[in-house]
């Protein structure tokens, strides 16, 4: 991705981890790779709700017509921030609802203690494809539908691979949408990578900060950090105004406090 949808899918990513306590959140994952073979399927579907020239209210009802009630309340807000932001092209937008399924499924596991494990699972199946010309075959012949590929993959993975390796490895086989079966592996395993890159940036507030504020500050200091943020708010009345963060050693101290006591340091010099 260049451009504009790099800069919406990085608000987005830092959008999507901020909800990661929201209720429903488990079932986020299912419901945007549900969404992103949809709109794989559906190019003039794809293409209005990337149409950044058509009425962002317009796009959004479109979504919201389609797939409210049909998926979690958490999974329809995430839908409706991807298609009212802007996009580069339709391919990028289905791209997005797919990196962001997996990144839910990925906080999911690094929740419940099995990022290791899916991670581990990822790489083995990698391999296996690679290793494999018959299953490369089988997984882009054209003649077999999506079912039928996820099924396959099901089969090869058995019961005793997580559940969240299993249905990202289902998905991605069932929609390469071009991509060689690796390649797609390959971004999987990337992005569950990216989950452990992420940097936590605690922040200290007098007041509590709504789920807007929390976006903003996350994508401002993602964009400060080059890495993804997670924001952490502790509400802490000392700060009196305005707010602290740590991120690692680095604090960035923007409270009210902070400026009265330099102000009383200038005034005894």
């Amino acid at each position: 991705m260049l451009g504009s949808s790099r800069e919406s899918l990085t608000a987005l990513r830092a959008s999507l981890d901020a909800r990661r306590g929201d209720e429903g959140f488990a079932s986020v994952s299912g419901d945007l790779l549900a969404v992103a073979g949809i709109l794989g399927d559906e190019k003039s579907l794809r293409q209005t709700l990337a149409d950044s020239g058509q009425p962002v209210e317009l796009r959004s009802g479109i979504a919201t017509s389609l797939f409210e009630g049909k998926i979690a309340a958490p999974s329809m807000a995430v839908l409706t921030d991807v298609v009212s932001a802007r996009w580069s092209s339709d391919a990028d937008l289905v791209d997005a609802v797919e990196q962001l399924g997996a990144q839910a499924a990925f906080t999911v596991a690094e929740t419940d203690g099995s990022l290791d494990r899916v991670e581990d699972e990822l790489f083995t199946f990698s391999r296996a494809v690679d290793e494999s010309p018959e299953l490369q075959l089988a997984l882009t012949d054209p003649s077999v539908d999506s079912a039928s590929k996820g099924a396959l993959v099901r089969d090869l993975v058995g019961t005793s691979a997580s559940p969240v390796s299993t249905a990202l490895l289902a998905h991605a086989a069932g929609h390469l949408r071009g991509r060689r079966p690796a390649a797609a592996v390959e971004e999987l395993a990337r992005l569950a990578s990216d989950q452990r890159r992420q940097v936590l940036a605690q922040v200290r507030s007098a007041i509590d900060l709504d789920a807007d504020q929390r976006t903003r500050l996350a994508g401002a200091l993602t964009r400060l950090q080059g890495r993804q943020v997670r924001v952490n708010v502790i509400v802490d009345p000392e700060v009196v105004g305005g707010i602290v963060v740590q991120v690692g050693d680095d604090v960035i101290d923007g409270s009210v406090s902070a400026r009265l006591e330099q102000a009383r340091r200038a005034l005894s010099a």
